[in-house]
């Protein structure tokens, strides 16, 4: 029996994973890299050299408005701490120093901009995932073409900092000039940048100069904006220690040696990045030449070729380039071919020597030239149909250059057309979707949302035989899926499918097979009724995301919907004829609609909602600090979370035997760890005991290792063993045996189960979120008896036999997952990802913890809200003690029950699958696709395989507290 189930939960998981992969693979593609490398020589190819060498110096997260010559308005207590060297040496040395807006290409970390910056070419949005297991980079780059300038590998290429850098050029870089330093360890402001400093300076200082190429990371700026926020003091002393490093830098730098300064990425509000906002994608980009001058004004540069752009919070509009415009103009600056996969255009500026702009036609036809073959190389490749759609324009473009057009201008402008062309074209190539794939994916959803409805209206028709029921579906699908690849491999042959591969067809039939012969072969199709019980918060909640203002204002329609799905509930404790009921109903109701509104008061907010939104999680807007009340709650939570258990375990007497040591000697001191690790943590950031920061930091991290290990040492050991929450007196005269917690044996057992979850959870969120976790615990439990005291008045009413779970039920848990999400400091987008989460156990990127504890960070309050879906089933829910009693299918209808909550749990979020590819798909076209419509989806990807696995553990566990109750001597289970 618990084989079907186990069967069931998983195969309904595949079924998932399929659809998903289908869609995303037509949805989110990405860019073809290509392996060929500009061995073009000759004036041809590059220009003469202005400069022998050339140092690049990268600080890490350099916003814009940090070097802006212009301040904010209003200003910034901090944002006067901006480095000024570059804004004095532009306006005194204009024909020598050039600061620019460089716009960042999303995603906006470090890896990809590491690519960009040295390759010239595009990232596609899911390179996102390999941000923490950086790969070596395939493509030509400028590295490239310096170790291919006639001299040997690895000879002259000097680098220092972030060591993302070792990764993607593992063999590029000098031995004896490489000081690579840990990236990941935000917990450190200094020990990196005063690495590069210790080193940089000697090889600056060495007459002969033994490096063609200098590269210096510095990420100080990017760890002080991870840690603290932007407008920390923090920050005010990094950036003028940035400052005081380019002054010394500037000193020693010779006449042929060609000083860049830029930030690989900005950081928003909080100090993260990774999206596509404003402050994230706008940085800054510095060239100075200590020597000859780089260009000659004699008269203005066309305007076709510039762009101005006015950064938020300025008046004033400043000189844009595009980041990636690096690529080509270092080259040519340096005499070296322009690196083959670039799409970047040279910055005019740098190459207006003369009156008719000569040098600026040569080097922007080398770099036309550039990006026509590798255009070409992309067309014949196997990705080549992308271009089709463009190919005609790009041509028309391209030919507009060779024309005698009688103006230097224009030929210069045709030139600058035809790269943006390129450029342009491409971004929006490496945006097409795959519309069979996404129509397949799509199609499976819905026929997998169908096939679970079906097996869910079965179960609960089949009564104790839905076991046998179960089975029988389940052989039918596996007869299906035999066919399937028969079935496939006749639908990719005869339809000669292009966008599709065999593989993907084969899977697309057998998975659909399965699933049409669960609905067309069940006895138990969807009717009206079965309809009916469809809740209308999920249709609504579904539809949002067809909508851009419905989606990412998410987070404040849940707690309306939330609300909206107690109406029934409540209707019926203001109908139930005894007052006991009632007033059970309508109280518990109130403090579950109570705690889900201070719930909500919790918020992170996105760009998109401002200037409508409040930040509650953080203690500022632009300060990722706890809240003063999250820091003064934080302790009385985890003291009283546990007493909260107990009082309402206590309700049925289930909180004895387990129930006392595990929730007082395990879960309260993991509880209180959690408490601990963040205050400490904050302690160390705010710097209100600079002299205890280094012990804090310390001590931080044994707290929360310590934490960890309590809980799944002898706090996983302990529930495994002996999950029993009931006593048994026995009274000899006369003799009479008291079992004490038998109503709620297999509810009590499973809570505890349940909130050792929780606890490793509530050890990886921030003092804010512990708050609401604690809320969530008081909803979910007062939901609980909500549901409870419901059965028990209609029973006694005799409207019905028994208390089935019923769909209805599960749609506000269901709810209260997604609300614990958001109001736990996340939103469906990049830069919420809580990064401080990583470094829970460590101060530095350990795997596989530190991963980990991330994805507990940002998917645990979804898990654990899921899981407790089974409660419904389990909570107040009594074994059988006479084998002979007539309810002896008493335990086959809790974990039927059980059965039934889980897959109305995973249906509501297939649901909400559905919406978001199918609103992803609609709208693929909208502004909006990648910034608000694409990060939905993905989330609901993957909350959708969160919830499986959560389905799949509450069956786990729920089997197990049977197999331990059957053993117990009280009780005659067979």
């Amino acid at each position: 029996m618990f084989g079907a189930r186990f069967l069931l939960i998983i195969g309904l998981g595949i079924v998932h994973l399929a659809s998903i992969y289908l869609f995303t693979s037509g949805f989110l593609l990405t860019r073809l890299a290509l392996s060929d490398i500009n061995t073009c020589s000759g004036q041809s190819c590059t220009l003469t050299a202005t400069h022998k060498r050339a140092v690049l110096i990268i600080i890490d997260s350099l916003r814009f408005d940090f070097v802006s010559p212009h301040p904010p308005d209003p200003p910034s207590p901090y944002h006067h701490a901006i480095l000024t060297l570059p804004s004095e040496l532009t306006a005194s040395q204009p024909d020598r120093s050039f600061l620019f807006n460089a716009y960042a290409d999303p995603p906006t970390t470090t890896l990809q901009r590491i690519k960009g910056i040295t390759t010239g070419s595009l990232p596609t949005f899911v390179d996102l995932g390999n941000n923490f297991g950086a790969s070596s980079i395939a493509e030509d780059s400028i590295i490239n073409q310096l170790s291919l300038r006639g001299k040997k590998v690895c000879a002259f290429v000097a680098f220092m900092g972030d060591d993302t850098w070792m990764s993607v050029f593992p063999d590029a870089l000098h031995p004896n000039m490489t000081f690579p330093f840990d990236s990941f360890n935000v917990e450190d402001l200094h020990t990196v940048d005063n690495g590069v400093t210790e080193h940089i300076f000697p090889l600056l200082e060495d007459d002969t100069k033994p490096f063609d190429f200098l590269v210096a990371h510095f990420l100080g700026v990017d760890h002080v904006g991870h840690r603290v926020g932007p407008d920390h003091p923090s920050m005010q002393h990094k950036l003028q220690q940035m400052d005081t490093v380019l002054r010394n830098v500037v000193d020693k730098l010779d006449t042929e040696t060609l000083l860049v300064v830029l930030g690989d990425h900005g950081m928003d509000a909080f100090g993260d990045h990774g999206g596509d906002g404003v402050p994230e994608t706008s940085t800054a980009l510095w060239i100075y030449s200590k020597g000859r001058p780089i260009a000659t004004k004699t008269r203005n540069i066309p305007s076709a070729l510039l762009e101005y752009v006015t950064f938020p919070g300025e008046v004033v509009p400043h000189r844009r380039a595009a980041q990636i415009d690096l690529v080509p103009t270092l080259a040519l600056l340096l005499g070296l071919p322009i690196p083959f996969n670039n799409l970047g255009q040279v910055i005019p500026e740098l190459f207006w020597r003369d009156p008719e702009g000569t040098e600026l036609h040569s080097a922007l036809q080398i770099n036309a030239a550039q990006i026509r073959s590798y255009l070409e190389a992309y067309h014949s490749s196997g990705a080549g149909s992308d271009l089709d759609d463009v190919w005609g324009d790009l041509q028309n473009a391209w030919n507009a250059t060779s024309l005698d057009l009688g103006d230097d201008d224009k030929r210069l402008a045709a030139l600058s057309t035809f790269n943006r062309a390129a450029l342009n074209a491409c971004r929006s190539i490496w945006a097409q979707f795959n519309p069979v794939l996404m129509g397949m994916g799509l199609a499976l959803l819905a026929m997998s949302l169908a096939a679970a409805f079906a097996i869910y209206f079965g179960v609960a028709s089949s009564g104790d035989g839905w076991s046998t029921w179960l089975i029988k579906c389940l052989r039918r699908c596996a007869v299906m899926i035999a066919v399937g690849p028969v079935l496939g491999y006749a639908f990719h042959a005869t339809l000669q499918l292009h966008e599709a591969t065999l593989w993907e067809c084969i899977l697309f039939a057998s998975v659909m097979l399965a699933c049409v012969s669960v609905v067309v072969q069940s006895p138990f199709p969807p009717t009206r009724e079965s309809f009916s019980a469809i809740s209308l918060p999920l249709i609504l909640h579904t539809a949002i995301f067809f909508s851009n203002s419905f989606t990412f204002w998410e987070d404040h329609v849940i707690p309306f919907l939330s609300l909206t799905s107690l109406v029934p509930f409540v209707v019926k404790g203001v109908n139930a004829h005894m007052a006991g009921h009632r007033h059970r109903i309508l109280s518990f109701a109130a403090i579950f609609a109570i705690s889900t509104r201070i719930m909500a008061l919790s918020t992170v907010c996105r760009e998109e909602q401002q200037p409508y939104c409040n930040v509650t999680f953080y203690a500022t807007s632009s300060l990722p600090s706890p809240p003063p009340l999250a820091l003064i709650l934080a302790v009385p939570a985890a003291c009283t979370l546990p007493f909260v258990l107990k009082r309402f375990m206590r309700i049925t007497q289930s909180h004895r035997a387990m129930a006392p040591p595990y929730l007082h000697l395990i879960l309260t001191p993991v509880l209180l760890g959690g408490a601990f690790f963040w205050m400490l943590e904050w302690l160390t950031s705010s710097n209100v005991q600079p002299g205890w920061s280094d012990l804090y930091g310390k001590l931080k991290f044994w707290v929360a290792r310590l934490s960890l290990g309590w809980a799944f040492v002898p706090g996983l050991v302990l529930l495994w063993l002996s999950p029993i929450c009931i006593d048994v007196n026995v009274l000899e005269e006369p003799r009479r045996v008291t079992v004490i917690g038998y109503a709620n044996a297999f509810g009590a057992s499973y809570i505890l189960f349940w909130s050792w979850i929780f606890g490793v959870v509530y050890l990886t969120t921030q003092l804010a979120g512990q708050i609401v976790l604690f809320l969530a615990v008081v909803a979910l439990l007062s939901y609980l008896e909500m549901v409870d005291a419901i059965r028990d008045a209609e029973v006694l009413e005799n409207t019905i036999k028994q208390s089935p779970a019923n769909f209805a039920e599960v749609v506000p848990i269901a709810l209260l997952a997604l609300q614990v999400f958001y109001a736990t400091g996340h939103q469906s987008t990049i830069p919420s990802i809580q990064w401080k989460s990583a470094f829970v156990l460590s101060s530095t990127v350990i795997y596989p913890f530190s991963p980990m504890t991330v994805t507990i960070n940002f998917f645990g309050p979804t898990f654990v809200v899921a899981m407790s879906a089974a409660l419904l089933s389990a909570w107040k829910r009594s074994p059988v003690v006479d084998p002979s009693d007539e309810h002896k299918g008493k335990d086959v209808q809790v974990q039927g029950d059980a059965l039934l909550a889980g897959l109305a749990m995973m249906i509501y979020y297939e649901c909400l699958l559905l919406g978001a590819a199918g609103g992803a798909a609609i709208l693929r076209r909208h502004l909006m696709v990648w910034k608000i419509f694409a990060p939905r989806y993905m989330a609901a990807a993957a909350e959708m395989l969160v919830v499986d696995l959560a389905i799949l553990l509450s069956a786990v566990v729920l089997s197990r507290i049977k197999s331990v109750l059957s053993r117990h001597p009280v009780f005659g289970w067979t």
